[in-house]
């Protein structure tokens, strides 16, 4: 590659659409702009934008309305379609960035600026490889702390783990370690596309919640057992009702009502009763959230049941603590204003009781991925030295010899240290009184602690540069700390 212009002094980032650079150009490329200290997107990417400014650098059909969203995403064909899907739902964003190859800015570098960005409230990532893992974590855990962070990692089975790879050129890494890093980074993994999106409301909408109880309040008892269905299969459950709250309920519902969770308010509820039972209920609420739901008759209007649940959460507010709110206006047409009214008041709103629940759930797996994010590791014992010191050393040996993947009897080596611990006398054992069992390089055995002890502790410093799923290095031969 040749120098064929000198930059203007203003710049400090190009972004290189062009796609088929080998490693030779991309590091003539890196090395053409480290003089001027120039940052580099792509190559191989669909371009960046940032709606607030007005900059549409990309080739993309949909030029994105301003908003409070950052979509990172390593795909360009999927930003294009995503654009698109936002634009027809009126949803805005701050930046939209295709990372591409991810030569020199990474996704580690975008989160480190995404993270103290004030105009973003939330962040979605789209990944299929992880090029620098030490730094991605980092820069994860750090974003977290700020604002949610909801990631997409495809290659979650060996298949689409190939396609990956031809794709990106990189190893898409083993989907339960790319979900256990997710988890100790705090980021909430979801599986769709739509997910993205729906988590993202939900949880730019809504306070935290403690717990995942789920109070349902509905006019149909079909639509409050779906609800119920799909709660308790994916680990939430039902808050309970005092009796006190069953008593004041008894007194503005009509007697078939349930006298349960959910409090089925009957079909042909007008919006005076649900503004009745919600401001029993809303006040005092012993569960973590709330879920109110309508199912459209010519008994009563839809919308005007939507202001009811607004202004009811609005008198709430001046008085206690309300807890988080969804609702689900089941239907299209008939229930279209109504969940214009929900929108313009910041109230989560969803198109099926499945969509609710997962808005509810995303808030309870949110919390438990903050308090993964802040938990403190145990201290170092004894036996967890002698464990790390097995897994390292193993881990480094395949470093060395250049590759990034364990074989079979390395990768039962390193689940075994785990698995043994101490017995009385020192010796390391295991659960079932067996000798420990260790496979150096060449594949010996060594049944005795302190060969095995010698052997791992040859290495451990070399534990930081080992990689098994996760390279250390970006495409271009640029360091992950740099």
């Amino acid at each position: 590659m040749q120098r064929t212009c000198k930059p203007h002094p203003l710049t400090r980032a190009v972004v290189v659409i062009t796609a088929g650079l080998g490693p030779e150009l991309k590091q003539a490329m890196l090395d053409q702009a480290r003089p001027y200290l120039l940052r580099i997107i792509g190559p191989n990417c669909l371009g960046i934008a940032v709606p607030g400014l007005g900059l549409h650098a990309n080739f993309g059909l949909n030029q994105p309305a301003p908003g409070k969203l950052a979509f990172l995403s390593q795909s360009g064909a999927l930003v294009t379609g995503i654009l698109d899907w936002a634009a027809a739902r009126n949803i805005g964003f701050s930046y939209v960035v295709s990372m591409g190859d991810m030569t020199d800015v990474d996704v580690g570098n975008l989160l480190d600026f995404l993270a103290a960005d004030i105009s973003t409230g939330a962040i979605l990532l789209y990944l299929e490889t992880i090029p620098a893992a030490r730094k991605f974590m980092s820069a994860a855990r750090s974003a977290a702390r700020a604002k949610p962070v909801i990631a997409i990692k495809s290659g979650r089975t060996r298949e689409s783990a190939r396609a990956a790879a031809t794709h990106t050129g990189a190893l898409a890494g083993g989907d339960a370690a790319v979900g256990a890093a997710f988890r100790r980074a705090g980021l909430l993994r979801v599986d769709e596309l739509e997910e993205l999106f729906a988590a993202a409301e939900t949880l730019t909408s809504l306070k935290p919640v403690a717990g995942n109880e789920l109070l349902v309040v509905s006019n149909g008892g079909g639509a409050g057992v779906l609800a119920v269905d799909d709660l308790i299969k994916s680990a939430g459950k039902l808050a309970g009702l005092d009796d006190t709250v069953i008593a004041a309920l008894d007194k503005v519902l009509p007697a078939t009502w349930s006298r349960a969770n959910p409090i089925d308010i009957i079909g042909d509820a007008p919006p005076k009763r649900y503004s009745e039972a919600l401001d029993i209920v809303v006040p005092d609420c012993k569960a973590d959230a709330i879920l109110v739901m309508n199912c459209p008759t010519a008994l009563a209007s839809s919308s005007d049941a939507a202001q009811a649940v607004i202004d009811a959460i609005g008198r709430a507010a001046r008085v206690a603590r309300v807890p988080p709110i969804l609702t689900n206006w089941l239907g299209e047409e008939a229930v279209a204003e109504a969940r214009r009214k929900f929108r313009e008041a910041a109230i989560p709103t969803y198109e099926s009781p499945t969509d609710a629940v997962k808005g509810f759930l995303y808030l309870w797996q949110h919390t438990k991925a903050q308090e993964a994010l802040m938990r403190t590791p145990p201290r170092e014992t004894e036996r967890t030295r002698v464990a790390d010191e097995a897994a390292r050393s193993i881990m480094r040996v395949a470093a060395t010899a250049g590759r990034k993947l364990l074989t079979e009897s390395e990768a039962k080596a390193v689940l075994s240290a785990y698995l043994h611990h101490h017995n009385e006398s020192g010796r390391i054992t295991s659960r079932g009184g067996e000798d420990c069992a260790r496979s150096s390089a060449t594949g010996t055995v060594r049944r005795h602690q302190d060969s095995v002890r010698g052997h791992f502790a040859q290495i451990r410093r070399g534990w930081r540069e080992a990689r098994v799923t996760l390279s250390s290095r970006g495409p271009g031969g640029r360091r992950a700390d740099a």
